[in-house]
């Protein structure tokens, strides 16, 4: 399945119905007077968010969302039917922004969340309801309230409780192969990841979902490389885990590359509490590894985890790290406490 996080669609709401201009007519009534109905509201535009999708792809190959309009209102005052709500489908951390990308005007972050976007016209009234003490044969009636219609931008940003970036060839889909089954694309040479990546890490009794990134390069907020498109996706994070390759020319110039290709897009991440962890120890011997450690630390790590994703080393104590910056249940963790003994549970039913 490809990934695709952006996509601009287009949505329009159902019109009202128009209201009936009608006269009751039988061979024995007379002067039956008017009996048109209402005309049926028009259906509405509905996001919900569900459990399964993490792409837009689906937005690529459908990009015109109509919902229909009312029905007329007919004779003996019958109101049209109303429309079928539209609802579309969207990935749990879609945010739904303007034309112009300036204004988020959604953001849908559970499972189950929906929101009416664009409401459905009401349906105009029939002439029945303009009938008065001086008014007694109307045939005024009114055409339904029109549908809206908008452009919008659907732009996906993974729900991970930690962030995984680095530069490039620093190791971090070893390193997500190593800690969750996410089963990510590994090579020697850079960018063997071109879209991000998610991995359910279990460690200690604990879950959380873990989040790979295209690795990041000198230059990507001005659009080198792959740029810093994907990064929005480890905005939502708690805590960032910053992978330094310790075979590199200079490790501590590598973690300033990426620091500040985070202060350049903003939106926060500078800020955000960081693991730095220098990789592939098993390269190195320990003497050179507290020698890099050190330097990292001179440019401005609080502390430095020495580990290698290929044999595990260290892993287990940057892990532990983690599990400090998490909530007491994470998006994967459920709420559900196993009984042992039937007295605890209350002993024999009751309804009361």
């Amino acid at each position: 399945m490809h990934f695709l996080d952006q996509a601009k669609i287009y949505l329009k709401s159902g019109a009202g119905g128009p209201g009936a201009v009608s006269f009751r007519r039988e061979k024995y009534v007379e002067y039956g007077g008017p009996d048109g109905g209402n005309g049926g509201k028009g259906g509405d535009i509905v996001f919900e968010a569900v459990q399964g999708l993490n792409t837009l792809i689906d937005f690529r190959y459908a990009q015109h969302f109509k919902a229909k309009r009312g029905n007329h209102g007919q004779g003996k005052d019958r109101t049209g039917a109303a429309a079928p709500d539209l609802v579309i489908k969207v990935p749990v951390g879609t945010q739904v922004l303007s034309e112009d990308k300036e204004e988020v005007l959604a953001d849908f972050t559970e499972i189950g969340q929906r929101i009416v976007f664009l409401e459905g016209g009401m349906g105009g009234r029939g002439n029945a309801s303009y009938k008065s003490s001086t008014n007694r044969a109307p045939r005024q009636h009114q055409p339904g309230t029109p549908s809206e219609e908008m452009w919008v931008w659907l732009r996906l940003k993974l729900l991970a409780d930690v962030g995984l970036l680095g530069l490039p060839n620093a190791g971090k889909s070893t390193f997500i192969n190593a800690v969750s089954n996410a089963q990510a694309k590994v090579g020697h040479y850079a960018f063997t990841t071109l879209v991000p990546k998610l991995g359910v890490v279990s460690h200690k009794g604990r879950e959380f979902v873990l989040a790979d990134i295209p690795g990041l390069i000198e230059g990507a907020a001005d659009g080198a490389g792959i740029g810093d498109r994907f990064l929005g996706h480890i905005e939502r994070c708690r805590v960032l885990i910053h992978l330094v390759d310790i075979a590199g020319d200079d490790p501590a110039e590598a973690m300033k590359i990426v620091q500040d290709e985070l202060a350049a897009y903003g939106s926060g991440l500078e800020d955000k509490p960081q693991l730095i962890a220098l990789n592939k120890l098993d390269l190195a011997d320990a003497e050179l590894g507290d020698a890099f450690a050190k330097e990292l630390m001179d440019a401005g790590a609080d502390k430095v985890f020495s580990i290698s994703g290929a044999t595990g080393e260290g892993i287990s104590e940057l892990m532990d790290a983690v599990l400090g910056y998490l909530p007491d249940r994470t998006s994967t963790e459920t709420n559900t406490v196993e009984v042992e003994d039937e007295d605890e549970a209350g002993g024999e039913w009751s309804p009361i």
